[in-house]
C-alpha cells in the first residue's frame, strides 16, 4: 500500500460509483509509481476500472520536437503496459483545465488521482481542474524520495538545511515498492494514434532529437545499469571533469518520468562500490534534487530575479549597472557567438545533444550574467536556452540552477566583484585548472 503522508487530498469530493482516473503528467512510467500504485488500489477496492490520462498541452514553454519526441516514445511504451494490465490508456489533446474535466465527465469518473510537481503552470492546470469537478482528487507526491510537503513546510535556505531534515526521514520512505495488484476489472482503450498526435502537435522542429540517449522506461532501466556497472565506481571525481563519461546521463530520464529515484536510490545504496562514490552521487539524486522542488514549491518567483534571497538582490541592485567588457544579444548567445571559445563549446553541446556537462552549466550560466545587460535579462536568456535545447529542461532542476548561479540560491555571500557583487564567480582559467580545457573544446567539434 501506499503511505498515507505521500498522500495529499486536493479535494474531498462527491462519493459515488464509476471508473478511477489517474491523471499521469510528471512520472510517465508504469512500475515504481507510488500514484499509480494508489489508483490501481483504489479502484479495485471500489471494484472499478482504471483508466490513465495524459493530456498533451498544445504548447508547453519552449518545449519543441526534441522534447515531444522524448515524451511521446515513452508514453508509447505506457500504453503498452497499460494494455497488458487491463488499464486503459488515453492521450487527450487540449489544456489539462478542459480536457482532463471532459475526460472525467465523458467516462463518469468517481476518483482523479494525478502526480506531484511543483511547477506554476502544472500547478494552475491542479488548482483549475480541482475547481471544475465535483468528484474528490488526491495527489500522490512519486517523484520525490521523501515527498516535498513532508520534507519541509517552508522555503529551505540550502542543502544544509533540507539535508538533516531528509536524512531522519529516509529510513521511512526509501523502502521498496510492492507490486502493481491486478485488476479487479480490466479495461481495454482504443489504441492511442500517435502520428495524428504529433500531426496535431506540430512542434517546432528547429531542435531536433538527440540520437545518443533513447526514451521510455526500458532505456532508462539498460542506462541505470551502465551507469552502475561502469561509472559508479569513480564517480565522486569523475563527475566534475566533462572530458570523461563520469555522468549517469539518468537526467532525461528522471525529468520525464522514466524511472523512480527511489529505485535508484535503493540500488545505488546496496551496490559494491566505493562509499565516497554512492554518498556523492545520491547527495545530488536525493538532497539537491529534492531542494529543487523545495524551491520551486515554495517560492512562486522561482524563475526571476524576484525570488533570489535579500542579499543577493542587494549586492545584484549595488552592481546592476557595472560596465560589461562584452555585451551579446540572445541571438549571439543562442548561435554561441561570443570571444570564449570554452562556453561557445557548451552552448554547442547543448545545442547538439540536449545536454551540457553539470560543471559546465555553472560556467555557463555565470558567463550570461557577466556578458548581458543586467541579472533580470541574463536569468531570462539562460532559462529560455536551457528549457529550448536541453533534454530536462522545464525542471526544477534547471530553475534552481539558474538561480544558484545568477542569484547565489541555496549559496552563501563572496567576496564581492564587479558585475557579481557577492555572488560566487567563476572564470576561464578556473576551468584551467580544473581539467584540460583544450580538450573539451577539440571534442564538442567533433560532435
Amino acid at each position: 500500500m501506499v503511505d498515507n503522508s505521500r498522500v495529499f487530498q486536493l479535494k474531498q469530493g462527491t462519493e459515488k460509483n464509476g471508473p478511477v482516473v489517474y491523471w499521469m503528467s510528471r512520472d510517465m512510467r508504469m512500475s515504481d509509481n507510488w500514484a499509480l500504485l494508489f489508483a490501481a488500489h483504489l479502484a479495485n477496492s471500489k471494484g472499478a476500472p482504471l483508466h490513465i490520462v495524459f493530456a498533451l498541452a498544445p504548447a508547453f514553454g519552449a518545449a519543441n520536437l526534441r522534447h515531444y519526441f522524448f515524451l511521446l516514445k515513452g508514453l508509447e511504451e505506457v500504453e503498452i503496459k497499460a494494455k497488458a494490465l487491463g488499464i486503459a490508456f488515453h492521450v487527450i489533446k487540449g489544456n489539462p483545465d478542459v480536457s482532463v474535466v471532459d475526460f472525467l465527465k465523458q467516462v463518469d469518473a468517481s476518483v482523479l488521482v494525478s502526480d506531484f510537481d511543483p511547477l506554476r503552470v502544472k500547478r494552475n492546470w491542479f488548482e483549475q481542474v480541482t475547481s471544475s469537478i465535483e468528484i474528490s482528487h488526491f495527489q500522490v507526491d512519486t517523484h520525490n524520495i521523501v515527498p516535498c510537503r513532508v520534507a519541509s513546510n517552508k522555503l529551505e535556505f540550502g542543502a544544509y538545511t533540507l539535508r538533516p531534515k531528509i536524512s531522519k526521514l529516509l529510513p521511512k520512505y526509501l523502502t521498496n515498492f510492492p507490486e502493481l495488484p491486478e485488476m479487479a476489472k480490466k479495461i481495454q482503450a482504443e489504441p492511442v494514434k500517435w502520428n495524428d498526435i504529433l500531426n496535431w502537435l506540430a512542434p517546432d522542429s528547429s531542435v531536433k532529437p538527440v540520437e545518443w540517449i533513447h526514451p521510455g522506461e526500458a532505456a532508462a532501466g539498460i542506462q541505470f545499469k551502465k551507469f552502475l556497472n561502469e561509472r559508479l565506481k569513480g564517480y565522486s571525481e569523475n563527475r566534475n571533469n566533462p572530458l570523461v563519461e563520469g555522468q549517469s546521463d539518468l537526467s532525461p530520464y528522471l525529468h520525464f518520468g522514466h524511472i523512480s529515484a527511489q529505485r535508484i536510490a535503493i540500488e545505488v545504496s546496496k551496490f559494491p562500490a566505493p562509499e565516497a562514490d554512492k554518498s556523492a552521487f545520491l547527495e545530488e539524486l536525493i538532497v539537491r534534487r529534492e531542494l529543487s522542488d523545495n524551491f520551486c514549491f515554495y517560492n512562486p518567483n522561482y524563475d526571476s530575479i524576484e525570488g533570489i534571497h535579500s542579499w543577493a538582490k542587494e549586492t545584484l541592485q549595488k552592481h546592476w549597472n557595472d560596465e560589461r567588457e562584452f555585451t551579446y544579444s540572445l541571438d549571439e548567445l543562442e548561435r554561441a557567438k561570443t570571444h570564449d571559445p570554452l562556453w561557445n563549446a557548451a552552448q554547442l553541446q547543448m545545442v547538439k545533444t540536449g545536454k551540457m556537462h553539470g560543471y559546465m552549466r555553472m560556467y555557463w550560466a555565470k558567463k550570461i550574467l557577466e556578458w548581458t545587460a543586467n541579472p533580470d535579462i541574463a536569468m531570462q536568456h539562460a532559462i529560455l536556452l536551457n528549457d529550448k535545447y536541453s533534454l530536462d529542461g522545464r525542471d526544477p532542476n534547471g530553475y534552481a540552477g539558474v538561480a544558484w548561479s545568477i542569484g547565489g540560491i541555496h549559496d552563501r555571500a563572496w567576496n564581492e566583484r564587479p558585475i557579481f557583487g557577492k555572488i560566487r564567480y567563476m572564470n576561464y582559467n578556473g576551468c584551467k585548472r580544473k581539467f584540460n580545457v583544450d580538450g573539451y573544446i577539440e571534442l564538442v567539434q567533433q560532435l
